[in-house]
């Protein structure tokens, strides 16, 4: 997953990203309202974790001031994608807030980083409509030991090509266009560009031959993954 953190406090901020980045995923960081508010609109996610309490950052009057003027700009321009809010414990307003606000679901602080990748997992699964088994062909993902598998046996992966393959198996079936699979692998100052993420695709072919999946260039859209039936048995 790709998974934007928004946290004023530099130590927790950085125990996060860590933590996260540890466990596979791709992680951004923004500290401020501003940040988070640039982040959001020109990079796609696929779950933020965003902290209610953010320093006042403008003079009075300015739509910028706490974590719930991110969220409420995300949902007003029709934006889904799942948010984890992190409140205090013993805030229950501001947790009621957040959640009126559009959010997801609520962690309170201080919490343990497990529960937090766990609770990011669910809501995109939720969101998205995905089991933590996926399976096309002899192909299998498992999301929850983020792994995939083929015929049985462990199918070990670069990461680019792991983060591709998990993005067309995030349903099998589901049209992916070069844009969102460009936008999910690059960062800020590292753009993907188209003949980059060919190659990865031609690589994966290569690697799923013979797996009952393939991935199927549909132009002008994108590519998809697909279960494909078995060849026919020769008649004698």
């Amino acid at each position: 997953m790709r998974i934007l953190v928004v946290e004023d406090d530099a130590v927790l901020r950085g125990v996060m990203q860590r933590s996260l980045a540890d466990a596979g995923h791709r992680v951004d960081v923004a500290a401020s309202v501003a940040e988070a508010l640039h982040f959001w609109c020109v990079q796609p996610f696929d779950a933020v974790l965003l902290d209610l309490n953010l320093p006042q950052e403008a003079a009075e009057g300015s739509p910028l001031g706490s974590g719930l003027t991110v969220l409420r700009a995300a949902r007003a321009r029709g934006d889904r994608t799942p948010v984890l809010v992190l409140t205090a414990r013993d805030r229950t307003q501001e947790r009621i807030a957040g959640l009126d606000a559009g959010a997801d679901d609520y962690l309170g602080k201080p919490f343990d980083l497990a529960e937090v990748e766990a609770r990011l997992r669910a809501l995109v699964r939720r969101t998205q409509g995905t089991d933590d088994r996926t399976t096309a062909g002899a192909l299998v993902l498992d999301r929850r030991a983020r792994r995939f598998t083929l015929h049985g046996a462990p199918l070990e992966l670069p990461a680019r090509e792991f983060e591709v393959l998990w993005e067309l198996m995030t349903p099998p079936g589901r049209v992916v266009s070069k844009r969102t699979l460009s936008e999910k692998l690059s960062d800020f100052d590292d753009s993907l560009g188209d003949n980059a993420l060919e190659a990865f695709i031609s690589r994966l072919r290569k690697k799923l031959a013979d797996s009952g999946a393939g991935i199927r260039t549909l132009r002008g859209l994108g590519y998809m993954l697909e279960a494909q039936p078995a060849p026919a048995e020769p008649q004698p």
